[in-house]
């Protein structure tokens, strides 16, 4: 398992560098086959005042699963890797719940690994719901530009516009980015 720490606005000194790693290094125990780590922690300055800690852990495992977890409301940067590794354990737990609930009585034989992995040092939830499909539609895609796409995003006040680039001549996803901005997902098969 390879652990990635990177920082901005922010020094790594040896304590919380052997902090980060002694937490990180308990993830293997939970979900098998961690490939990579990383950890992205900042410190902002906020124009109203109050100082945060930004942590954001993103784990990928050999199957190519991603989890990511995102921690912002500290003040103290060893707080906020406490509070995105737990998160992190909720996702672990997540993620291996959805596995064994759609492998049903085979997830032993379909997945040794994780069934053989530790259960995650969380407070159980409260019955975990599952996932349905509330509401369907469907939209017509007209070519635009990214620029009409973003119009046409205020216009109808949505975070979000699924639109077919004429740029690109492919569908894209058009969101608003918490930090301000725009982002734009390109999807490609892999």
């Amino acid at each position: 398992m390879e652990i990635q720490i990177h920082a901005r606005n922010l020094t790594v000194n040896d304590r919380l560098h052997n902090y980060v790693e002694k937490k990180l290094n308990r993830l293997d125990r939970y979900l098998p086959h961690i490939s990579e780590v990383r950890l992205d922690l900042a410190h902002e300055h906020r124009k109203n005042g109050g100082d945060r800690s930004i942590a954001q852990l993103t784990l990928r495992n050999s199957r190519g699963t991603i989890l990511r977890a995102e921690d912002k409301s500290q003040t103290d940067i060893f707080a906020s890797v406490d509070v995105v590794v737990d998160k992190m354990y909720r996702q672990i737990s997540r993620y291996k719940g959805k596995r064994r609930r759609r492998a049903g009585n085979r997830f032993e034989t379909l997945e040794p690994e994780l069934a053989a992995a530790e259960a995650v040092p969380i407070e159980q939830e409260e019955a975990e719901e599952t996932a349905e499909i509330v509401r369907r539609k469907q939209i017509e895609l007209v070519p635009m530009t990214e620029e009409e796409a973003i119009d046409q995003m205020e216009l109808l006040g949505h975070d979000f516009f699924v639109f077919y680039n004429a740029n690109s001549g492919a569908v894209n996803v058009l969101y608003r980015r918490e930090g301000g901005g725009y982002g734009l997902l390109e999807p490609s098969v892999a």
